[in-house]
C-alpha cells in the first residue's frame, strides 16, 4: 500500500487537480465566458497530466471529454466529442493498420536488409543510407515507433557482426540518429504518424497529401539531413575503422513471398492515390480506409481481425480524438482567443516586427515543449493559441501554426521524449547529458532553418508571412 501512494506519484495527480479547481472556481476574468473558464480548466489538467503520464495518456483524454460535459464546457456531448467524427481520426487506424501489416509481411525488413547489403561494408555509406531509408521507409511504415523497432534490429545485427561495442562512437551515432532523426521523416508526410495527422486538423484541416508535402517535406528533410552531418561530425572518430565482411547467410534476402507481395501491393495502392489527390480530390483518409479493408479481407488480406484488434495500439486513435476535441472547445468557447490576448498584450510593441514576434514565439515553442513530452498535448494547446496570437499581432496564423509544429517535433530533450526513442538510447548507452547536448543543437537548427529557408519557402507557396 505504501508503494501506491507514493509522495511523487501523489503530487502527479494531486497537482493537476488543484491547478484544475483553482481554474474553474477563481472569478470569470473579463471577456471570457464561463465555457471557456471550463475549458481552460479542462485544459490545464489534461495538457499536467498527459506531461507527468500519472494515467494512461488515453484515460486522460477521455477524462477530459466527460469533465467538459459535467462543467458545462459545452452545450451537449456532441459538442465534446468533435475529434471522433473528425476523419483525420480514421485516417489515424488507416495508416497504422498499414503499417502493421508492412510490419507483420517482412516486407519492411527486407528493404532495410537489401539497403545495408548495397553499403559494401562501408560505416560510412551504411550510415548514410540509414538516413535516406528513414524517409523511403515512411512511405510504408508511418510510425517512428514502429520503424524504429524494426531498424534498430537489423542495424544491431550489423553492429554485432562488425564487433561494435555499446559504448563505441559509431554505435552511438547510429543509435542517436534513430532515437532523435528517424522521427523527421515522419512529419514530411500527411500519413507518417500521430504528429502529422493531429496537427493538420488542428492547422484548419483541408490538406490534401501533396499539400502537406510541398509544405512539411523542405523543413523536415532539412533537418533531417543537418542534423544527421551534426552527428557525424560529433561521432566522426567512430567512422574510421575497417569492418569484417557481412555474412552472407545472415543477410541473405531471398525471393518475395505471397504476403510480402500481397502488402507491397496494398502499399503502392494507397501511394497512388495519395500521390494522384489532385486528380481525384479524395480526402486523405479515404486511402486509408481503403487500405484498411484490404488488409482486413479474408484469404486475399493481411492481418485477421482479431489480430488488428490486438495489435493496432488503440490509444493513439483516442489520445488523438480526445486531444482534438478538447481543442474544437477551446476553440469554439472563445476561451484560446482570451489567452492569446493576454499574450498579445505584452508584445504590442512588436507589431510591426513579424519576424521578431515569430523568433520569439519559436524559443517559447522551444521551451514549452522541452516541459511538454506529450505531443498530442503540446500541439493541441499550442497550436490554436499561437494561430489566435499570430493573428491578432498580424501574422499568418497558418504560419504560426506551422511554426509550431516544426519547432515542436524536430528535437527529443530527453530519452522518455519519445516513445521510438527510449529503447534506443538504451542500446548504445547514451546519456542524458548527451542527448540533451544534441537537442540544443537541433533547437538552433530548427529554428535556423525555420527562418532561413522554411518561411521564404513558404512565401513562394503562396502563404505569406503577414498576409
Amino acid at each position: 500500500m505504501a508503494q501506491n501512494l507514493n509522495p511523487i506519484a501523489v503530487t502527479k495527480i494531486a497537482l493537476p487537480l488543484i491547478v484544475f479547481t483553482i481554474i474553474l472556481i477563481i472569478p470569470n476574468p473579463e471577456n471570457l465566458t464561463p465555457e471557456g473558464q471550463v475549458a481552460l480548466a479542462v485544459m490545464a489538467l489534461v495538457v499536467m497530466l498527459w506531461a507527468t503520464e500519472a494515467i494512461p495518456i488515453a484515460v486522460t483524454g477521455l477524462l477530459g471529454i466527460v469533465l467538459l460535459v459535467l462543467f458545462g464546457g459545452t452545450g451537449s456531448l456532441v459538442g465534446a466529442i468533435q475529434g471522433f467524427a473528425d476523419p483525420v481520426s480514421y485516417f489515424l487506424i488507416g495508416i497504422l493498420t498499414l503499417g502493421l501489416a508492412v510490419h507483420r509481411s517482412g516486407l519492411a525488413e527486407r528493404f532495410a536488409m537489401i539497403l545495408i547489403r548495397g553499403s559494401r561494408n562501408s560505416p560510412t555509406l551504411l550510415y548514410i543510407q540509414m538516413l535516406f531509408s528513414f524517409a523511403l521507409l515512411t512511405f510504408a511504415l508511418p510510425s517512428a515507433s514502429t520503424r524504429g523497432a524494426i531498424l534498430v534490429h537489423v542495424y544491431q545485427k550489423v553492429l554485432d557482426s562488425w564487433g561494435i561495442e555499446q559504448s563505441h562512437p559509431y554505435n552511438r551515432s547510429i543509435m542517436m540518429a534513430l532515437g532523435t532523426l528517424n522521427r523527421l521523416a515522419s512529419t514530411a508526410l500527411l500519413a507518417g504518424g500521430i504528429t502529422p495527422v493531429v496537427t493538420s486538423s488542428l492547422l484548419g484541416g483541408g490538406f490534401s497529401w501533396t499539400q502537406w508535402f510541398l509544405i512539411m517535406s523542405v523543413p523536415f528533410y532539412l533537418n533531417l539531413v543537418i542534423g544527421g552531418i551534426f552527428l557525424y561530425v560529433i561521432y566522426r572518430k567512430g567512422f574510421h575503422f575497417k569492418p569484417a565482411p557481412l555474412s552472407s547467410d545472415e543477410f541473405h534476402v531471398g525471393p518475395l513471398t505471397p504476403i510480402e507481395i500481397r502488402a507491397g501491393i496494398i502499399v503502392l495502392i494507397t501511394a497512388l492515390l495519395w500521390f494522384t489527390d489532385f486528380a481525384h480530390g479524395l480526402h486523405p483518409a479515404t486511402p486509408a480506409m481503403i487500405a484498411l479493408v484490404l488488409i482486413l479481407l479474408p484469404r486475399t488480406g493481411i492481418l485477421s481481425w482479431q489480430e488488428f484488434e490486438r495489435d493496432l495500439g488503440w490509444s493513439n486513435f483516442f489520445v488523438i480524438a480526445t486531444s482534438l476535441s478538447i481543442a474544437h472547445v477551446l476553440v469554439t468557447t472563445g476561451a484560446a482567443a482570451w489567452f492569446s490576448e493576454i499574450i498579445v498584450n505584452t508584445a504590442t510593441v512588436l507589431e510591426d516586427k513579424p519576424l521578431t514576434i515569430l523568433f520569439l514565439m519559436s524559443i517559447g515553442f522551444a521551451v514549452i515543449r522541452f516541459f511538454m513530452p506529450n505531443g498530442a498535448g503540446y500541439f493541441a494547446l499550442m497550436i490554436p493559441v499561437a494561430m489566435a496570437s499570430g493573428q491578432m499581432l498580424g501574422l499568418n496564423p497558418l504560419i504560426c501554426g506551422m511554426a509550431v509544429v516544426v519547432v515542436g517535433d524536430s528535437v527529443v530533450y530527453y530519452a522518455a521524449g519519445g516513445t521510438s526513442a527510449v529503447f534506443i538510447f538504451q542500446r548504445a548507452e547514451i546519456s542524458g547529458p548527451q542527448i540533451f547536448r544534441f537537442a540544443a543543437i537541433m533547437t538552433a537548427v530548427t529554428i535556423g532553418v525555420l527562418f532561413a529557408v522554411a518561411v521564404p519557402y513558404w512565401d513562394l507557396l503562396g502563404y505569406l508571412l503577414t498576409p
